[in-house]
């Protein structure tokens, strides 16, 4: 406040203790509330900080999760495509020789297909069958397996037939019906042995080789018959 001097002027006193008093709890309570404005300033950063590095940390956890996981499944891809090329080759033969081992993996150019897909695919491919080569000299072949049987039916016949006659008595009605049924095996047998020769080529025994064989048979037979009794004495 001011007051006049006695000459009449003006003079500015020195204020007194209490107004300093007041200006200094003013400031002081404008400190204090600075301070805390810049207290809960930090600590929203320090929670956000935290909640940021909670989530960073929990990314890499789930990214350390994937990358286990896509390594296991390229594992078990890489166990799939071994064993597909290994059936492939056991198909194909020769072919996959000059391959070596399975190829290398590379990365498709179209990336809309997963694993699985060419997975399959691959399946599909290596579950393809060659088709069978045509067996050299088949007709010959099956032709002699039919003689064949038909000699030995009729070897087994007769020598079924000569034991009954030997024998007499019951055996001599029995043996040669036993002996005719004898003598059919050899024609079925032979069937059945064109049959396994036939599946190990990869061609199937159809009806016209069958019947090769059972004419073969036959005639064979015959032939033999034939012989036998023209050569017989009193033949």
């Amino acid at each position: 406040m001011t007051i006049p001097d006695a000459d009449g002027t003006l003079e500015r006193r020195t204020p007194d203790y209490r107004s300093v008093l007041r200006k200094l709890t003013n400031l002081d309570d404008e400190a204090a509330a600075h301070r805390a404005e810049a207290h809960t300033w930090h600590d929203t950063r320090a929670r956000e900080a935290d909640e940021a590095v909670r989530a960073a940390d929990q990314r890499i956890r789930e990214a350390q999760a994937a990358v286990r996981a896509a390594q296991k499944h390229r594992d078990e891809v890489d166990a799939q495509v071994a064993g597909l090329w290994a059936e492939f080759a056991h198909r194909v033969g020769r072919i996959a020789d000059r391959f070596g081992q399975a190829p290398q993996p590379t990365v498709p150019r179209q990336r809309d297909r997963d694993a699985d897909d060419y997975l399959q695919e691959a399946a599909a491919t290596a579950a393809w069958t060659p088709p069978a080569k045509p067996l050299k000299g088949a007709t010959l072949l099956y032709a002699g397996l039919g003689a064949l049987g038909g000699a030995l039916g009729l070897a087994a016949w007769s020598l079924l037939r000569w034991a009954g006659r030997e024998g007499g008595g019951d055996l001599a009605v029995g043996l040669p019906v036993v002996a005719l049924i004898v003598a059919l095996l050899g024609p079925i047998l032979a069937v059945i042995t064109a049959k396994r020769v036939a599946d190990r080529s990869g061609n199937p025994l159809d009806a016209s080789a069958v019947a090769t064989v059972l004419i073969a048979a036959l005639i064979t037979a015959g032939l033999i018959l034939a012989a036998v009794r023209s050569n017989a004495p009193g033949g």
